[in-house]
Order: C-alpha cells, then sequence, then structure tokens
C-alpha cells in the first residue's frame, strides 16, 4: 500500500471524526454559548487531554513507534510481541497510580491551569468536580495510544484513525439527551459532556483492543510483582523510557505554552477560553487531517528506513511529505485567514452564540491560521528526529520557541486580547518547522529533490486566485443574519468552488499532483 493511500485512509477517517467533532461544538455552543460554565468544562477536559498530548500521543508515541518499527524490522514479530507484552505491563502500572493521583490532587491542577476561574466561585467548584470526573480519561488514551501504535507498525491504519468518532458520538448523545435528563433533575447539564468523555475513552479502548486480538497482538499483561520486575528491567522497556525522557521534555514544553495561555485567557474578559477553544476546534481539523495523518504514516516508514540504513529513502520519504505541506496545508491556511467569519458562523452561530461570540472566535482562528502551515510542517519534519532516536534536538528548539512565544505574548496580548494568544502560538510553529526543516538539511538526512521553487510559485499563484475568491464571498454576503439552510448551502458551495479554482490552477500550471500518490509504502 503507498504512503498516500495510507495518509488518504487516515485523512478520510480524521475527516469523520472532525465533521462529528464540529456537530459536538455545535451542538455544545447552541446549548451552552460561551461563559463562566463552558470555560470551567474547557479547562477540566484540557486537564486529561494535555496529559494525553503529552504522555499517551506526544512522549510515549515519540519513543515506543521507532522502537517498536527497529524491533520488527531487526529482530522479528516474535520478539516485538515480547516487548508490546513488557511495555504494556509497565504502562498499566503506572497509569492506575498517575489516574489516583490526578482525582486527589484536581483542585491543584484547576487552579494550576487557569487560576482566574476563582473570580467566580462556582466556575471554579464546577472546573474540579468535572476534571474528577474525566481525568481517568488519561489512562484509557494511554492504552489507546500503545495500541494505536503496535496498529499503525502493522500498517493497520483505519482503526487508530476512526475510533476517535466514538468520542464524538458519545458525548452528541451526552449533550443531547445526557444533559436534559440532569437539568430536570436540578444538577448543573454541562456535567453529561464529562460522563460522555468518559464513554468515548472506554468505547475507543475496546474497539482497539479488539482489532489487536484479531491480529493476535493483544497485549499480555504480568502484574505479579515478578512480572512487573521483568517489564521494567527489560531492555526495550528501558530503551522506551531512555526515548521518552528527553521526548516529555519536548512535548511539555508545548502543553507548558498551552497552560500558560490558558492561564493568561482566565483572567481576561469572562468567555475567553471558549473562544480560543472553539477557534482551536476548527484548526485542528486541517492539522488532524494533514499533520496527523502524515505523522501516523511517515513515523514507522522513517523508522524502519534508518533502521535498515536506507538514508535515500528516508530523505524522499520527508520531501514527499513536505510537498504534500506545501500543496495541502498552505491553502487551508489562507482559507482560515480570508474565509474566518462565514466558517464560524455556519458553524457555531445558533442558539446562545452571539454575534460578538462569533467576531471573537474568528479573530482567534486568524492567529492560529497563520502559524497552520508550521503546526502541519512540524508533524513531519519532528518524525525525521524520532525515527534517528534524536529526541534532544526538537526538545532544545521547543524551549526556545517556548520562550519566544512568551515574549510575543507580551507583545500581542495587550494589543489583540485573546486572538494575541492565538497569534503568538501560530507563529512559534513557523519558527519551530522551519529550525527543525533547517537542522535536517544541515545534518544532510535531508537532501531536498528537484523541482521546489517550480512547486512553490505555482502553488503561490493558485493560492492568490483562491485567496481572492474566498476574501470577495467573506465581505460580499451577510454571513451573520442569513437564514440557516442558505448560509449552510452557499458555505458549502464557496468551498467547492475555492477547492475547484485552486485545484484547477495547479492543473493549468503543470502542476502533477498524482505524484504524490505514487510513493511507495
Amino acid at each position: 500500500m503507498s504512503l498516500f493511500k495510507s495518509a488518504s485512509i487516515v485523512s478520510v477517517m480524521t475527516l469523520a471524526s472532525r465533521v462529528l467533532g464540529l456537530v459536538r461544538e455545535l451542538l455544545v455552543a447552541a446549548l451552552f454559548g460561551a461563559s463562566a460554565v463552558t470555560d470551567a468544562f474547557n479547562v477540566a477536559f484540557r486537564i486529561p487531554n494535555l496529559l494525553r498530548r503529552l504522555f499517551a500521543e506526544g512522549a510515549f508515541s515519540q519513543a515506543f513507534v521507532p522502537v517498536l518499527a527497529a524491533s520488527r524490522a531487526r529482530e522479528g514479530d516474535a520478539v516485538t510481541q515480547d516487548l508490546i507484552d513488557k511495555v504494556a505491563t509497565a504502562l498499566f502500572a503506572v497509569l492506575l497510580l498517575t489516574a489516583a493521583i490526578g482525582v486527589i490532587a484536581a483542585p491543584v491542577l484547576v487552579w494550576a491551569l487557569a487560576s482566574g476561574l476563582q473570580q467566580t466561585a462556582q466556575s471554579y467548584e464546577h472546573a474540579v468536580v468535572l476534571t474528577r470526573i474525566m481525568f481517568p480519561y488519561i489512562a484509557f488514551m494511554s492504552l489507546v495510544a500503545l495500541a494505536s501504535g503496535v496498529l499503525n507498525t502493522w500498517k493497520r491504519f483505519a482503526v487508530p484513525a476512526g475510533t476517535p468518532v466514538l468520542l464524538n458520538v458519545a458525548m452528541i448523545a451526552a449533550a443531547w439527551w445526557g444533559a436534559p435528563w440532569l437539568q430536570t433533575r436540578g444538577i448543573e447539564p454541562i456535567y453529561a459532556l464529562a460522563f460522555g468523555v468518559m464513554l468515548g475513552g472506554v468505547l475507543q479502548l475496546a474497539v482497539q483492543w479488539w482489532a489487536l486480538a484479531r491480529l493476535g497482538l493483544w497485549p499480555r499483561l504480568r502484574l505479579s510483582p515478578s512480572g512487573l520486575r521483568l517489564a521494567w528491567s527489560a531492555p526495550g522497556v528501558r530503551k522506551v523510557l531512555g526515548l521518552m525522557a528527553p521526548a516529555l521534555l519536548g512535548v511539555g514544553v508545548a502543553q507548558l505554552s498551552l497552560l500558560i495561555n490558558t492561564q493568561i485567557a482566565s483572567h481576561l474578559t469572562p468567555g475567553s477560553v471558549s473562544w480560543l477553544s472553539y477557534a482551536d476546534r476548527l484548526m485542528e481539523f486541517p492539522t488532524a487531517m494533514l499533520g496527523v495523518a502524515l505523522g501516523v504514516v511517515l513515523t514507522p516508514a522513517l523508522s524502519a528506513a534508518r533502521a535498515q540504513d536506507n538514508g535515500d529513502r528516508y530523505s524522499q520519504l520527508l520531501d514527499w511529505g513536505l510537498r504534500l505541506v506545501v500543496v495541502l496545508a498552505l491553502p487551508a491556511a489562507v482559507a482560515l485567514i480570508t474565509f474566518t467569519e462565514p466558517l464560524v458562523a455556519v458553524l457555531y452561530h445558533y442558539g446562545r452564540f452571539t454575534d460578538a461570540d462569533v467576531g471573537q472566535t474568528a479573530w482567534a482562528l486568524r492567529g492560529y491560521g497563520v502559524g497552520l502551515v508550521g503546526l502541519v510542517a512540524i508533524k513531519v519534519l519532528a518524525p525525521g528526529y524520532f525515527a534517528q532516536h534524536d529526541m534532544r534536538t526538537p526538545v532544545k528548539i521547543a524551549v526556545v520557541v517556548l520562550v519566544l512565544t512568551q515574549c510575543m505574548n507580551l507583545l500581542f496580548v495587550p494589543w489583540l486580547a485573546h486572538a494575541g494568544l492565538a497569534l503568538s502560538i501560530g507563529v512559534g510553529a513557523l519558527i519551530n518547522a522551519t529550525w527543525l526543516a533547517v537542522g535536517l538539511r544541515r545534518s544532510g538526512a535531508y537532501r531536498a529533490q528537484a523541482g521546489w521553487w517550480s512547486l512553490a510559485l505555482k502553488v503561490a499563484l493558485a493560492l492568490a486566485v483562491m485567496g481572492t475568491a474566498l476574501w470577495w464571498a467573506a465581505g460580499h454576503w451577510d454571513w451573520l443574519h442569513m437564514a440557516r439552510g442558505v448560509r449552510v448551502g452557499l458555505l458549502a458551495a464557496t468551498v467547492v468552488a475555492a477547492a475547484a479554482l485552486y485545484l484547477g490552477g495547479l492543473a493549468l500550471l503543470g502542476v502533477p499532483l498524482r505524484q504524490f500518490a505514487r510513493r511507495a509504502g
């Protein structure tokens, strides 16, 4: 199977998940709006999500997948199964302890992430209770990350990419049926969302572990004292732990930036945390479809190429990924910047989500849009380092970018309020991606293939046509006040027309789009 086909499978599954995610956000926005209560939920949900990105999808995946792929390439499936068993055993023990500590320490965690919620005592109390309900979600998602790493290494991309749909289905059901049910009993209805999150975690783990069982890769946990000692002393587990240490610092730096931004936003106008969260959901749509999909398929492929000492293939894989970033992420960034208000209005402007909420969310989305290409490119470039078991270089870059991001906050926030926080993250992502690319070039690990300047010029010309059309459409119609069905249909038609202009322009300029589908897996 070609890498393009694999990435397409991940993208299609991710698209389904993100569409349902948008339905979920639309429903939450309509039912709850942007208020102190939604700020409390968003803070509480961000805590397990932050740890999920830090440990599960972050440091653990970055360390585990390269070791797993190298073990399979060099030593075969039997030795790799033993590695899976021992890593799963060690991980499960850590997760039990982490979940217990998180539930107990919820007040401290909420204060550390958003002490500004204490401006409204009820909001702070809601955030603490919601955190206690949702914190065990990190345990489910860490085990899901292990299962996903195994399935992706065996090139079974569909199940890991599709299971996030289950979280959105569970949360939609909780908002639609659970919230009214709680309200009739005098309980704050937003608590239903927290129970939906936990149900989503259980469902995702059940489906992925079923997929492992079908492949005969079900991890065998050995939780006796002797089994735990054997797991912790295994060379493969120690290798993963050794790589996790710098990876944890690197991912932690990125999450620390988000934590600081949430802390700052909690001290701004009430609703600021929610405006950023709604914008972040939209920004993550192209980031996940492009960046996550490319990272998922490239990480095991790059690791296998390095394990086999195939430097040419390694460089070609990176080049292929970066060209896709240019061709696909750039138009998405232009759309987020030029067509912002229509996107937010069509997706969120219902119920208690006001005209002012649309405007404030749109400004945050523009800030994120500036750095979209950087955010996607990092997902391609960072695995280039992880495949070489080099976790330190991305960490050093991330630390410097964190400092620069906070310096930009000092400049942007007094001027742009919450949107300044998004802009700082966007610019920081561009700096991070550029630095990673330069490092790979200078080390000789990545050698750009011919045709880059020609591709960049042709993409720029096609983007100019598409961007002008979107800018005209955004200002020509009153997106806030037209009938709901009309604006949904008009948005769909505009997006299709813009895509046709862009892709048609590339075709007329002679960009061979089919070449991206020919990259062997």
